[in-house]
């Protein structure tokens, strides 16, 4: 008896007759985001996350006890509180600013070359799935595939999670597409402009604060030692940044957020950082995240929010949040550019 088929095939393929017309799909990956503001929907998002072994790289004997025994206890409701901080009438921001950019994206592409490509988003961790997306851009047709994580510098954490994500899913493809992945795009000229002048057009509109803090998110030093070049391609980017803004030093400083656990992360550290620019005199503060292509629960909150009552509490008068780039002209135009530099030698590539 033979054995099931454990294979997806292409809806509707026929051997027989013409080929189906073939189209490329661009498919954006972000983080993800629970389902809703609550420690039961935030649960399940957490243990997915955590549980990868590219976040988190312990041996599962020493993690699995202190993520299900401890950490997946208590954090859900402290970060379900953190979420319903953010969320709004139209639900996560992260999910429903991911979903503006692409449908930009789908429309920028659409002017340029008509009807020949698909833009997809799925979230690397949530719904929707890398799997599920990839399975229904094959069902429609797609047959070359270009991946941008929508993460401007590499870490394995991250980008190497998606790269992961794809890799599982195309083994379950009877006839995978042909394949491309943007790797990083953390000193393209085009995404520094947008971030220039995304920071340029915020000032205008509302002045400019003594000192740019450029916040990223932050992964474990060992991560670095090991070969992880995320760190690099962040002070690449705040360089390249510094540069095109025609900052000088003093004027500018960058640190890392987010961390978690007993371990070093990469320093400064965020709250460190801003509690000690209040005691050394800043009064004003501004605030930008380039590791972060739209807003979310660690700009929304963690900077916005958090820090902002760190910087205050320590003497500081008010810290601003400059927001991502979101749906913008500008990171919709630098996006577009790098998906058709990179579909280059592919039909769909254009001129």
């Amino acid at each position: 008896m033979p054995l099931p088929d454990h294979y997806t095939g292409v809806a509707g393929h026929s051997h027989e007759g013409a080929p189906a017309a073939v189209q490329a799909g661009v498919l954006l990956v972000n983080l993800g985001t629970p389902t809703s503001p609550t420690a039961a929907a935030v649960r399940p998002y957490l243990a997915e996350f955590l549980g990868d072994r590219r976040v988190i790289d312990y041996p599962r004997w020493q993690w699995w006890p202190i993520l299900y025994g401890v950490i997946l206890r208590v954090r859900p409701k402290r970060s379900a509180h953190a979420y319903a901080r953010i969320w709004d009438e139209r639900g996560s921001p992260l999910r429903y600013l991911s979903e503006a950019l692409a449908a930009a994206l789908q429309a920028e592409l659409d002017r340029r070359q008509p009807g020949t490509l698909r833009v997809a988003l799925a979230m690397r961790y949530g719904e929707p799935s890398v799997a599920h997306t990839i399975e229904q851009l094959q069902r429609e047709g797609v047959r070359r595939l270009l991946v941008l994580p929508l993460y401007p510098q590499y870490s394995a954490t991250s980008t190497g999670s998606v790269i992961d994500a794809v890799a599982d899913a195309l083994k379950t493809l009877r006839w995978p597409p042909e394949l491309r992945l943007v790797n990083d795009y953390h000193d393209d000229p085009a995404h520094i402009e947008a971030l220039a002048q995304g920071i340029e057009h915020w000032w205008m509109a509302n002045g400019r604060g003594e000192k740019l803090l450029l916040s990223f998110h932050g992964i474990p030093e060992r991560y670095v030692r090991l070969g992880d070049p995320y760190a690099e391609q962040c002070r690449r980017t705040a360089q390249r940044l510094r540069e095109r803004l025609q900052l000088g030093e003093a004027d500018m400083v960058i640190s890392f957020q987010s961390r978690v656990g007993r371990e070093r992360w990469l320093q400064p550290y965020t709250d460190a950082t801003v509690r000690r620019l209040a005691a050394d005199g800043v009064r004003k503060l501004d605030v930008a995240c380039p590791g972060f292509a739209v807003d979310c629960l660690e700009t929304l909150e963690e900077i916005a929010m958090q820090n902002r009552d760190f910087f205050t509490a320590a003497g500081g008068e008010t810290l601003r949040y400059i927001p991502a780039l979101n749906d913008g002209a500008e990171q919709v135009a630098s996006l577009a550019a790098l998906i058709r530099r990179h579909l280059g030698g592919w039909p769909e590539g254009g001129a």
